[in-house]
């Protein structure tokens, strides 16, 4: 029987997009975007387009395994879900009985953003055990940091009023390639007359379509806000009614002409972009998370989160700041979770782990479990995860839907199944309706969701609490049991009717706030793996942004996808002084490790700095390895977040 059953995107991207699948037979046979929702209207990016080809791949995992080769090698055989389940209960259990629950460690993000299967039976079962609690920074934190010291709350402007907009920034994100559905709005508002201005050291597919391009050197951006800063107060052109003082004296120091030797950015540049930010109204700034990839990132999206409200931009329709809007999705998370089972725990830091597997002793972590992530590819420090994960007294379970780089490493992987064969509710940090989404096919195979499987181990573990017997439903209820007044009126049942509702969010949320305007934590201090740090040896800087056509370590499994993260893009004049030529094999190292990779010779980097697309998958490379093995685990200044954008590294044509 023919039908067409709605559902939600579940990756990690801040369009959440509402999708319509066309089901025949029980096989999905297309996906397409939603005409009804306000902010997918009717298309979708390439990559979900063409998400049936990962749906229906013939390397999708559809059954439990068990290894039988060496760590590392993704030898495997095929065992029940009974002996599965049976040996977890017993491993994790004699980990905490002989070494306490905190050497069991979850490892988690955001390879679902539905609140069950992404954060809802697990923590339960984690919390139950007393595991230790896992810091999940590797994308977001460090920028949420920054604008949580500005604003205290996550929001920003909706991308539907970007229309309304005279003038957008685009400040670090490459809109084509990671929130698509936002380009229609500002398409729209350059129709009108807006003008675009993008801040991006590489030369972007939006880049590439904006009026004006700065590009400063990687993780130098705090300088440049405090730049543009400096112009507004000297030429009086702040409309802000805070005290300014500290503000005014923190800038004072970043004159055009010492931003353009902190940033690369030429200092006329700096003064016409403050002026004209502060004379247009309405003008808009919309941020993404490459700012905050650095070691100055979290401060560096704080300064920039700061510039609406220094000229009263967040007061007009089409005016203020978006990086997130997650803060609005205010559910009961304590509900959801259950702290309340266990004990306080110590936490580890997922953007770290190659630590926390080598060096942490009190007590070592001896159990690990991987669910919607694959640290072994996206993770920094690569050798040292590896080393980690190759620890025969380490036991590693995998839930997955592909033999990742990480299930090579495991003990027992487990097949999970796709947002269309389970029930979620899902979030978005780009636009403010929450969406349900039921299986729109059967799962394949023996596999399960998350939740599921969770319950499980829980039933397996004696874990008798009545929680872990919560249906779906029962979940989603008790989520959504908040006094949040956004969700105010939000129910199982009006989003089963619906599929999607808006939050209630005011039109300008942050028209009636004045944000911290104190500055004291402003300074810019150049990082130490870049052109101007303390760090030496290394001549290139090196930037691993997203890939235009995949995301994050998702779609390694295709061909396309590897050829493109397989790439290091060099400006001609560095690949001239190196006698690289374009396609040539090149080996880019520094002291943590090297890499091989193909030359892409071009202009979408400036002089001094390469671009190597992220995130391949290091299984499909001849040397096994990805860019990641050249990225230190230094954290951010706030927020405790990775530092991928800040990386010193050589650059030589192989010799073999």
């Amino acid at each position: 029987m023919d039908k067409t059953r709605r559902s939600t995107c579940a990756l990690d991207c801040p369009d959440a997009c509402a999708l319509l699948v066309e089901v025949q037979d029980g096989r999905a046979v297309k996906v397409r975007g939603n005409p009804a929702h306000p902010v997918t209207q009717g298309f979708l990016c390439g990559k979900v387009t063409r998400y049936l080809e990962r749906e229906y791949h013939t390397a999708r995992l559809m059954h439990p395994l068990r290894r039988t080769g060496a760590k590392g090698e993704g030898r495997f055989e095929r065992i029940t879900w009974e002996a599965a389940l049976d040996e977890i209960a017993l491993r994790l259990g004699r980990a905490a009985a002989e070494w306490g629950a905190e050497s069991v460690l979850p490892y988690s993000y955001g390879g679902t953003m539905g609140y069950l299967q992404g954060g809802g039976m697990d923590r339960r079962f984690f919390h139950r055990l007393g595991a230790s609690r896992l810091d999940r920074t590797i994308c977001a934190s460090a920028g949420v940091a920054g604008l949580m010291a500005s604003y205290g709350e996550r929001l920003g402007t909706t991308p539907e009023d970007f229309v309304h907009a005279k003038l957008i920034i685009v400040w670090g994100a490459n809109i084509h390639a990671t929130s698509v559905h936002q380009w229609p709005f500002m398409v729209e508002a350059r129709r009108r007359g807006a003008r675009l201005v993008v801040i991006d050291p590489v030369v972007t597919r939006t880049a590439a379509l904006a009026d004006t391009h700065l590009k400063p050197y990687p993780g130098s951006d705090l300088a440049l806000a405090l730049g543009l800063m400096h112009v507004i107060f000297r030429e009086g052109l702040e409309r802000c009614e805070g005290d300014l003082a500290s503000l005014r004296r923190r800038t004072a120091e970043y004159t055009p002409e010492r931003v353009e030797q902190l940033t690369g950015v030429p200092a006329g540049d700096v003064e016409r972009l403050a002026r004209e930010y502060a004379t247009t109204r309405p003008a808009l700034i919309r941020a993404n998370y490459g700012v905050q990839r650095s070691e100055r990132g979290g401060r560096a999206v704080q300064a920039i989160s700061l510039l609406p409200a220094l000229v009263g931009s967040w007061k007009e329709k089409g005016g203020g700041f978006l990086l997130t809007t997650s803060g609005a999705f205010d559910i009961n998370r304590p509900a959801l979770e259950r702290p309340d089972l266990g004990g306080p725990a110590r936490t580890l830091n997922m953007a770290t782990l190659g630590q926390a597997l080598t060096a942490v002793n009190d007590p070592p972590v001896k159990a690990l479990v991987v669910y919607n992530s694959n640290p072994a590819a996206i993770a920094p420090n690569q050798h040292l995860v590896r080393q980690g994960l190759a620890r025969e007294d380490l036991f590693t379970v995998v839930l997955e839907h592909f033999q990742t780089d990480t299930a090579d490493w495991a003990d027992i992987v487990l097949p999970a199944t796709t947002f269309l064969e389970h029930t979620d509710v899902y979030f978005a940090y780009g636009h403010y309706y929450m969406q349900l989404a039921r299986p729109a096919v059967a799962p394949p195979g023996e596999t399960k969701p998350n939740a599921e499987v969770f319950r499980l181990l829980a039933r397996r573990m004696g874990f008798e609490d009545a929680c872990f017997g919560d249906t779906d439903e029962e979940m989603i209820r008790q989520m959504l049991d908040t006094p949040s007044a956004y969700l105010a009126g939000v129910t199982l049942e009006r989003l089963e009717r619906e599929g999607f509702v808006r939050l209630n969010v005011p039109e300008l949320p942050f028209s009636d706030r004045l944000p911290d305007l104190s500055g004291e934590d402003l300074a810019y201090v150049p990082p130490v793996e870049s052109r101007l740090g303390t760090a030496r040896g290394y001549p290139l800087e090196l930037v691993s942004s997203k890939n235009h056509d995949s995301l994050n370590s998702s779609f390694g499994f295709q061909e396309g996808t590897d050829a493109q993260t397989s790439v290091l893009e060099i400006h001609p004049e560095d690949a001239a002084a190196r006698g690289i030529a374009d396609g040539g094999a090149v080996r880019v190292y520094n002291a943590r490790g090297e890499v091989r990779l193909a030359a892409r010779v071009g202009e979408t980097v400036r002089p001094g700095v390469v671009r190597a697309p992220m995130v391949r998958w290091a299984r499909s490379a001849a040397d096994r390895k990805n860019v990641n093995v050249l990225i230190a685990d230094r954290l951010t200044d706030i927020g405790g977040g990775p530092v991928f954008f800040n990386c010193l590294v050589e650059v030589a044509l192989c010799e073999d």
